[in-house]
């Protein structure tokens, strides 16, 4: 044979023996990624894992998560990106927006009953969203879709859905949605208690409409409690994840997650001077926002547990003024009207340092652990009791002081039932607008001594055509951080004359 031949035979062989290794080579690493990391792959496929229930009753994909991997000394963050932007959504609301003016003529020249009439307009906003179970519930901060009358939600597979609103909490701005679909992604729940300083962090949202967009940092404060002004006003929870990843408009109600690619918070608030990313956002914790959302999925309104007690964080000064053994936890003061606390045995002067054996230091901490109970649920609360440690089994309660489950009741306020008066009884009172007390239960309203049949005209002299608009007025007056937190309520009784309360909502 040739040897020029030999010489090209012999060159071919080795050209497809080093093929058949380097085919074995890739698909050895195929098979590997499969095996190794099982989330990053099944989302990468789009595989349809198969589901199952979680401990807060959403349907989620059964990934198998592992442990994050490294490149050189890097983590690397791709498997967790790469599963979580396939469960983060885009939400469209769309509202009305209204901006009240006075009739120049009426002013001046008088006619009607001095009452300003209404304009509205159409407002669009966008945020996020985070599919939590397989059958479309979606997890979002309340702000996100406040006053909306219509909400869409897009998927990253451009898939559009119009969304439900199942129910909202403005407390620790939560809310849920629900869509009509099946066999969605999810993003596995992480536990936040477990979360370390330092840990690397993935924020997943739309900011500024650009969707799919990932931005990592780490967590830079756990437990954060903060006065800080977003979207919500003085946000109420006082227990946020505090990260260094960037978070802008839009990233709102996002996913926080972690190198694993689980859920560990929902993206809320940024601190910021100019309105824009610069260099702190926060998060609602899952852990708490997951017993939201179960709630309101579940009864239709959060189930809020009830200590009963009225204190403070000790401080230097309460531990000297009141000769304290410790110098951390929850100082007793006193108890409210109805008290688990007190039902139990604890007493005045008592110092909360435990609650089932996780150590409080202040009251954001025991605020946050009670948050995730429901009336009924039994609590192990450690007292130090002048210098010695006492634990009390307290049964809580709600705020009725009872362990039923509070159904909503889409038509109260402060306590009370409210209705918006129909065009005929408008006239018959001889009025363009108002609220009519329908009911009084235990609440602020009862306190201030109103009774069943008053109609509410205004609100810190903001005329009220709507319960919608009672309840921003109400919520603008709690988050006031300038001036008291009060309000100034107009109305009166049929056939009588003009009343005014003053409610202090502090």
């Amino acid at each position: 044979m040739n040897k020029y031949l030999k010489y090209l035979l012999l060159t071919l062989g080795i050209a497809l023996v080093s093929g058949l290794v380097s085919w074995g080579v890739v698909r050895a690493t195929i098979r590997h990624a499969a095996t190794s990391d099982p989330a990053s792959y099944a989302a990468l496929m789009h595989a349809d894992a198969p589901a199952s229930e979680n401990d807060y009753g959403f349907l989620q994909s059964d990934y198998e998560l592992t442990s994050s991997r490294t490149v050189g000394n890097a983590p690397d963050l791709t498997p967790a990106a790469e599963l979580a932007v396939q469960a983060v959504v885009h939400i469209k609301v769309e509202g009305e927006q209204t901006v009240d003016y006075i009739d120049p003529f009426e002013f001046f020249f008088g006619g009607g009953r001095g009452f300003d009439r209404p304009q509205s307009r159409t407002v669009t906003s966008f945020g996020s969203g985070v599919i939590i179970s397989t059958d479309g519930y979606i997890i979002t901060n309340n702000h996100v879709i406040e006053g909306a009358k219509s909400i869409s939600v897009s998927l990253n597979d451009g898939r559009t859905f119009e969304a439900k609103l199942i129910g909202s909490d403005s407390s620790v701005d939560i809310a849920l949605l629900k869509v009509d679909a099946k066999g969605l992604p999810t993003i596995p729940f992480g536990d936040s208690d477990k979360i370390r300083l330092g840990e690397w962090v993935l924020a997943v949202g739309n900011p500024f409409n650009l969707t799919g967009t990932v931005t990592a940092g780490i967590i830079s404060a756990k437990a954060r409690s903060t006065a800080v002004e977003g979207p919500q006003g003085n946000a109420q929870i006082g227990r946020f994840i505090q990260t260094d990843a960037a978070v802008n408009r839009g990233n709102s109600g996002g996913a926080l997650v972690d190198a694993q690619g689980r859920l560990i918070g929902i993206n809320t608030m940024i601190f910021s001077e100019t309105g824009n990313y610069s260099g702190y956002s926060f998060a609602v914790p899952i852990n708490t926002a997951a017993k939201v959302v179960s709630d309101l999925k579940k009864y239709g309104s959060v189930q809020r547990a009830v200590l009963g007690i009225i204190g403070g964080t000790v401080t230097e000064d309460i531990q000297k003024e009141k000769h304290l053994k410790v110098s951390q936890g929850v100082y007793v003061s006193e108890f409210s009207e109805v008290s688990a606390a007190y039902a139990a045995g604890i007493e005045e002067g008592d110092v909360i340092v435990a609650i089932d054996g996780t150590k409080i230091t202040e009251m954001g901490e025991l605020q946050e652990r009670i948050g995730r109970c429901r009336p009924g649920d039994t609590i192990l609360v450690t007292v130090d009791r002048k210098g010695t440690k006492r634990d009390f089994k307290v049964e809580l309660k709600n705020a009725e002081g009872n362990t039923q489950i509070v159904k909503q009741d889409t038509n109260s306020l402060l306590g009370a039932s409210l209705r918006e008066i129909s065009g005929d009884q408008l006239r018959k009172q001889g009025i363009s607008y108002g609220l009519e007390v329908t009911k009084v239960g235990k609440g602020k309203i009862q306190e201030a001594g109103i009774k069943q049949g008053f109609i509410i005209l205004s609100i810190n002299n903001k005329p009220v055509r709507s319960l919608s608009a009672a309840r921003k007025l109400v919520d603008a007056a709690q988050k006031n951080r300038l001036g008291d937190k009060a309000i100034l309520i107009k109305g009166f009784y049929p056939g009588g004359s003009m009343k005014y309360y003053a409610i202090d909502l502090s």
